[in-house]
């Protein structure tokens, strides 16, 4: 006699018990999420530094970064999924050593070298940017499709698919449970780029940041990040944004 895995277990009881009742639509599953995160103050917040440590793998092998580190000043709108917005920057390090640094300041792209060509610097940043199209998925002009409900990390989640006005599709899960954001999916140059999102905290605000952040590429593990400084709606240098060598 075959024996089912348990953790295929729990997800069949998890859909069980939800199949008498209707699967929400797609606008009601986006509108608890927002809430759950933190309603108006994580849809439009004006910026978010992240510091904590992560484990970087590339080519099979993985390194540790003991210092890594996010700043994030965000745009009031955004009509493109995947297309670099705000200003952004994250550094690597360990044992003071730069492992990597990136960084967009509104207009340009810097790395670790300098100034990143425009390019280059376009294929990168839409190989990573894709998350915060959810803060603007109730815009007008974006379109919302419910997709089959799925288990992430042995939650049941409700599945979306937000489409930015430009077309782009990118899949979020929403957990059934407590609506937390459990993961983002989209096509990348570098394959389909996954995020899982776990150790969920509600900072006294009422923003929700998960603590740790898993990137995977065509299914290999890429990042494995963990917050442990979480600040918002903080002022950040503008000098930040610009690397120079």
């Amino acid at each position: 006699m075959s024996m089912r895995k348990p953790h295929l277990l729990v997800f069949l009881a998890l859909l069980a018990s939800t199949s008498a009742a209707a699967q929400p639509g797609a606008r009601a599953v986006i509108e608890r999420a927002h809430a759950a995160a933190g309603g108006e103050l994580w849809r439009r917040p004006e910026t978010l530094t992240l510091k904590g440590s992560a484990l970087l793998c590339q080519a099979g092998r993985c390194q540790a970064a003991e210092s890594y580190a996010m700043w994030r000043v965000f745009p009031r709108e955004s009509r493109n999924a995947h297309v670099a917005n705000g200003q952004v920057r994250i550094d690597a390090s360990s044992g003071g050593r730069v492992l990597f640094q990136t960084s967009f300041d509104g207009v340009d792209t810097y790395n670790q070298a300098g100034l990143v060509p425009g390019a280059q610097a376009s294929r990168e940043w839409s190989e990573n940017f894709g998350f915060g199209i959810i803060r603007f998925a109730l815009d007008p002009g974006f379109t919302l499709k419910t997709q089959a409900q799925e288990s992430v990390d042995g939650y049941l989640c409700d599945v979306v698919e937000v489409s930015d006005p430009g077309g782009t599709q990118t899949t979020f899960a929403i957990d059934r449970a407590d609506a937390s954001i459990r993961r983002v999916g989209f096509q990348t140059t570098r394959g389909w780029h996954v995020r899982i999102y776990s150790d969920f905290l509600k900072l006294a605000s009422g923003f929700m940041q998960p603590q740790r952040v898993r990137l995977y590429y065509d299914g290999v593990l890429s990042n494995d990040i963990w917050w442990q400084e979480i600040t918002v709606n903080q002022p950040i240098d503008p000098k930040r944004f610009q690397i120079t060598p």
